[in-house]
């Protein structure tokens, strides 16, 4: 499968859970077949799937669904980052064991990391593994464009970043020019600047899964040239659910979803603890826009 260069949409899938808590793995499958349907090139489970609360059971058990689902139908991504070596080594390792096509790993963020210190997370995690690596560059554990072409140049299995720390847009563009040549680029920040990330060298993103087969016909219409048709279609469906998800820290979660309840796809909205409630007039103003942008027959 990651014999071919992953690019596109990769979706990263929520983790449905249901009234209790519990990993609903009914809606996981329907939400998994839900993506391919879409046509979506590959998916991915990560901070998005509220990994970082899951036990390491429940991460197998993920990986496991996941894998067994998608049955080599697109790649899949695992986050298996850590605030160790060891226990991102371990966890990079089991999820090879079960499946997955590559990892995504951000470098260590709970204690402050020198250069030198992050190669070494990822050198160690590179040789305790055989499958493609995503670097991962969020706002609370950045990656340099130097350090991230020095981490592609020393570590085998390092071939991929996803870049999401501010300014986006710029970071694609530096990321490009400074590695471009040793790491293949994707976007990610929930798809905000899909089109704008295209422009300066990236060849796909990681999404949130609650509305693939847009994020599918935007990078269609991008491939074709059509650039007015893609925008039209990102500001049309797209840009309404970031303006309500982006309203307070980890509202995203409630909003995809709910979106994807309301689609029918996952039985509860479920959010594991701690997570923002959701305000009252944020929920009716969601309510009228999922009506409007999926009415219900």
């Amino acid at each position: 499968m990651t014999s071919k260069p992953m690019r596109g949409v990769y979706p990263i899938l929520v983790t449905p859970f249901d009234e209790a808590g519990r990993i609903d793995e009914e809606s996981l499958r329907r939400l998994i077949d839900f993506n391919l349907d879409a046509g979506v090139h590959g998916l991915g489970v990560a901070l998005g799937s509220e990994i970082f609360k899951l036990s390491e059971a429940e991460r197998d058990q993920v990986t496991t669904i996941v894998v067994d689902q998608v049955n080599g139908r697109v790649p899949v991504v695992i986050n298996t980052g850590a605030p160790g070596t060891d226990l991102a080594v371990l966890y990079s390792r089991r999820a090879e064991e079960l499946g997955a096509d590559a990892l995504m790993i951000l470098p260590p963020s709970f204690m402050p990391a020198t250069g030198s210190e992050v190669v070494d997370y990822f050198r160690t995690i590179s040789n305790a593994v055989n499958i493609p690596i995503f670097l991962q560059d969020t706002a609370t554990a950045t990656i340099p464009a130097g350090l991230a072409r020095q981490l592609a140049e020393e570590c085998e299995w390092v071939q991929y970043i996803k870049v999401e720390s501010a300014p986006i847009t710029a970071k694609v563009a530096a990321m490009a020019e400074a590695a471009g040549d040793v790491l293949t680029i994707f976007g990610g920040a929930g798809g905000g600047y899909f089109i704008e990330e295209l422009r300066r060298g990236s060849v796909g993103t990681m999404p949130f899964c609650s509305q693939p087969e847009a994020f599918v016909a935007i990078w269609d219409l991008c491939q074709a040239g059509d650039e007015k048709a893609a925008f039209a279609r990102f500001y049309r469906e797209l840009v309404p659910i970031s303006r309500i998800s982006g309203q307070s820290t980890g509202l995203f979660y409630a909003v995809h979803k709910q979106l994807l309840v309301h689609r029918g796809i996952i039985r509860t909205a479920t959010v594991r603890s701690p997570a923002p409630p959701v305000d009252p007039l944020i929920q009716q103003e969601l309510a009228a826009l999922l009506d409007e942008l999926y009415p219900r027959s």
